[in-house]
């Protein structure tokens, strides 16, 4: 019986250290996408009152962790079923993604300047209705995260079955891609969302090395200084970061899931500059279609 259990530790750890080497390399295949769910999710969680930050992050958070409950076994059961779906899906995902890029660029670009009394109209109507603008921007904040999630999960698993060949392992494959997407997908969350909740909150670390220091100035209180007057900064930073991030996710997704575009939309172009274009085109395309869908949900509700 002794043995048996041994048999099975020993079992356990091989898979592990199989799964060690596939996460590996999903994890650095991954990296660039990470980097720009980063950027976006940073970019989405600011602009909240500085009591509401955290609880904000924590629920974006946490639907983020509920997408990838459902990304991860649907993927592998449309893998089963019709695998060309997956594509479809991610395809419909970037459109959403150029939308949401694209829009912010138009708002940047004509944005018209608002006069005293409109900017405290508005003051006053996000004051009223602070709970309902709170829950739309979280949403917004957890559908960006979905299509991005679904990117991750995608990358992850293709690096999972390349990592598995190139292993030989033992385990079944399928038992080594289910253990590997998995992890890479808590890694992510945490991750993503970990260094998120960090720069939101470096005021308040500048803030607490300032009230530590025992004069006012020094190396503490330096350092604080420095973090309160960089957060804005890096909030405008994150914003512009997070734009192109969505714009270039878009057109990665465009030109390597859309079999023309992938052959022959400007096949010699700087690939960076390249998915750029079709990020920006397939926002344009989808802003007008956004909107009608829009209009007609809301004459249907009513």
């Amino acid at each position: 019986m002794a043995s048996g259990f041994f048999a099975i530790l020993d079992d356990i750890a091989a898979l592990m250290d199989d799964v060690a080497v596939t996460a590996k390399l999903a994890t650095q295949k991954t990296a660039g996408i990470l980097g720009d769910d980063l950027a976006v999710n940073a970019e989405k969680a600011t602009g909240f009152l500085e009591s509401r930050e955290i609880p904000v992050l924590m629920k974006i958070m946490k639907g983020s962790f509920i997408n990838k409950l459902i990304i991860v076994p649907v993927v592998f059961l449309l893998q089963w079923l019709y695998e060309p779906a997956i594509n479809i899906i991610l395809i419909f995902g970037g459109f959403y993604l150029a939308y949401e890029g694209v829009e912010k660029i138009i708002e940047f670009l004509f944005h018209r300047r608002k006069k005293g009394y409109e900017v405290i109209e508005e003051s006053i109507k996000t004051a009223e209705e602070g709970a309902d603008l709170e829950k739309s921007k979280i949403k917004s904040a957890v559908t960006t995260d979905f299509i991005l999630s679904l990117e991750i999960v995608i990358i992850a698993l293709a690096s999972a079955k390349a990592g598995y060949e190139a292993l030989k392992s033992q385990f079944d494959p399928l038992l080594v891609e289910i253990v590997t997407v998995s992890i890479v997908a808590i890694i992510a969350t945490v991750g993503v969302y970990g260094i998120v909740a960090l720069i939101v909150r470096m005021d308040d670390a500048g803030y607490k090395l300032i009230k530590r220091s025992k004069s006012e100035s020094g190396f503490l209180v330096s350092v604080g200084n420095f973090l309160v007057n960089a957060l804005p900064w890096v909030i405008k930073g994150l914003a512009v970061v997070g734009t192109i991030a969505l714009i270039l996710v878009a057109g990665g997704i465009f030109v390597h899931n859309i079999e023309w575009i992938h052959h022959h939309f400007l096949p010699n172009l700087n690939s960076t500059l390249r998915e750029a274009l079709a990020g920006i085109i397939g926002g344009l395309i989808a802003i007008p279609v956004f909107m009608l869908g829009t209009k007609a949900f809301s004459l249907v509700k009513k």
